[in-house]
């Protein structure tokens, strides 16, 4: 019987190399090559050409050889040995995130400050928050609302800053409690330990903090994003949400049951560029207004007392843009505040509230991510930008034509996340105390950890950057109690209750810390607090169509496998 072999022919490898002086420069390594060659010329010889085929016959011992046509060669191989920047595709250099460390690319601005002429870990500003940060002097403007301000509001303003209380220990937390990342987060206005949350997915939880594992999750009240909340005035016990498919809705957080208060897509899914996704979202309780905000730049109100959608909508920003922040002034009610992907803070007479009636636009390097007015006094403005900077107006009765400062900070990101947004102290008399997650990673107790960042917006200065060794995950969304010193953290689809590491231990005197740690059947948890990224960030609703006015309730806190730990 006839025996086939056939010679395997393998591609070309081809190695390049930094430099030409990483190439083998001994002769004795040059001798070993020229020999190696040899031996394969030799080889090579004896051997058919690649395609060919040998067949060995047992008669006579008689070898024939048949060429077939010859094969494609093959293309080479090639290993590259040099550095490839994955920023701007040059050699020579490496950029992006090593452990902890985030190396830049020369070629282009630096990551944090937005400016060339230096990377990151060596910008000035990641040193010193407050650099270049200089206190805008009075302006002396003459203006009669600037001088009722300064006789009535600002004697109440305390000269002397008042010492900061920084929570900075986490007292309690549950571990994977929404099924995707966290939007936002809100305390109830008269029960001190519970905390409401919504996440990308439209579910809304209600977490009794106090008892640590008393926790409900509807997963019933949107199809997709709920993107804002407001408490009722009227009844502690309900909560508008404003979410990407379209709707308002009224929520009992004690049964449950849900009602829809406006749907801005009354025929449902028509496609893409028609779809309205609602976004800002304040209560004007003065008015008995709710006002929410679309993707499409328009602004629409509901009447609290009636339930019912009022009049047209009013284009407030440029058509076709997202508005993401609507706040009432806590002072002067008529006064709104706008801001959204036009890269423009807008602030609004609620009396004159027309397309292109804006008292006063200020406008931002990106996309304005979140803008507020001072919670006491209403007077002072912070802004929230993509382009890695937070502004700050000291006087909306001045000129507001430029910031009084702009205080570099590290928010911008790009990754799915919920959007970063700093938020004044309630509590604060003083009005100068913010917090903001930070999107850099740096070296704490030797992991690359991401900050919560205390910051006084009056000198830039930061005043403390709280972490836990266990919390691994970016935290986005960060709310400051309005009456205790508790901050609420949303990282990933986790929550975590941070309080001050001196009064923490009173407190763990009669309930030890617990950590609450929901997952799915048979699934693991890590030791750390880590959460499951998303893999897209896609804001259209999963189910597309018609939604109807109630809603049951649906309760998914018992598909949980909940264990306690105590420490």
């Amino acid at each position: 019987m006839a025996l086939n072999t056939r010679r395997a022919s393998f591609p070309r490898i081809l190695i390049e190399r930094e430099t030409d002086s990483e190439e083998s420069s001994s002769e004795e390594e040059e001798e070993e090559e020229e020999e190696g060659e040899e031996v394969r010329n030799e080889e090579a010889e004896g051997q058919p050409e690649e395609g060919g085929e040998v067949e060995v016959a047992e008669n006579g011992g008689k070898v024939e050889e048949v060429f077939g046509t010859k094969k494609k060669e093959k293309k080479p191989i090639t290993i590259t040995l040099k550095k490839i920047c994955k920023v701007c595709k040059r050699t020579g250099h490496e950029a992006g995130f090593k452990g902890a460390t985030y190396i830049d690319c020369p070629m282009k601005p630096c990551f944090l400050c937005k400016r060339p002429g230096h990377t990151t870990m060596t910008c000035p500003h990641r040193v010193a928050t407050e650099y270049g940060v200089i206190p805008a002097p009075h302006r002396n403007t003459r203006n009669p609302l600037e001088y009722v301000f300064e006789r009535q509001l600002k004697p109440g303003i305390p000269t002397i800053k008042p010492a900061f209380v920084i929570p900075n220990e986490v007292n309690c937390a549950v571990i994977r409690y929404h099924s995707r990342r966290v939007t936002c987060l809100e305390f109830h206005p008269t029960n001190n330990n519970i905390l409401i949350s919504g996440d990308k997915k439209g579910e809304l939880g209600v977490w009794d903090y106090g008892k640590v594992d008393e926790k409900t999750v509807y997963s019933n009240v949107h199809s997709c994003i709920l993107n804002n909340m407001r408490f009722s005035t009227k009844n502690d016990g309900t909560i508008y949400a404003a979410s990407s498919d379209g709707t308002v809705s009224l929520t009992d957080l004690e049964t449950g049951m849900s009602s829809s208060l406006m749907d801005i897509n009354p025929n449902g899914w028509q496609g893409p560029n028609s779809w309205g996704m609602l976004y800002g979202m304040d209560l004007n309780s003065e008015k008995g207004l709710l006002l929410v905000a679309d993707n499409f730049g328009s602004l629409y109100g509901v009447d609290v007392r009636s339930n019912e959608k009022t009049e047209k909508a009013v284009l407030i920003h440029k058509k076709g843009t997202k508005v993401v922040g609507l706040h009432c002034n806590p002072i002067q009610p008529e006064l709104l505040l706008s801001c959204g992907n036009d890269h423009f803070a807008r602030i609004w007479d609620m009396r004159k509230l027309e397309a292109g009636a804006s008292l006063y636009e200020l406008p931002h390097g990106r996309v304005v991510t979140s803008a507020y007015f001072s919670p006491k006094s209403g007077s002072k403005i912070l802004t929230t930008s993509i382009d890695n900077r937070l502004r700050v107006w000291d006087s909306i009765f001045g000129n507001l034509n430029s910031p009084s400062r702009e205080i570099v900070h590290s928010h911008d990101f790009n990754r799915h996340l919920t959007p970063f947004r700093a938020e004044w102290d309630p509590k604060d008399p003083s009005e100068s105390l913010a917090v903001i997650g930070r999107y850099i990673s740096a070296n704490y107790y030797g992991s690359a950890l991401h900050p919560i960042d205390f910051i006084d917006i009056s000198t830039g200065q930061l005043v403390a950057e709280v972490t836990d060794p266990n919390v691994t995950t970016i935290s986005t969304v960060n709310k400051l109690h309005p009456r205790d010193d508790v901050l609420a953290t949303g990282s990933a689809s986790s929550l975590f209750i941070w309080r001050p590491r001196g009064r923490c231990k009173a407190v763990q005197e009669k309930d030890k810390r617990k950590i609450v740690l929901c997952g799915k059947t048979g699934k693991k948890v890590n030791k750390k607090f880590t959460g499951e990224s998303d893999d897209s960030d896609d804001d259209m609703c999963t189910s597309k169509g018609k939604k109807s006015n109630s809603k049951k309730p649906e309760s998914k806190s018992t598909r949980y496998n909940v264990k306690l730990k105590h420490t």
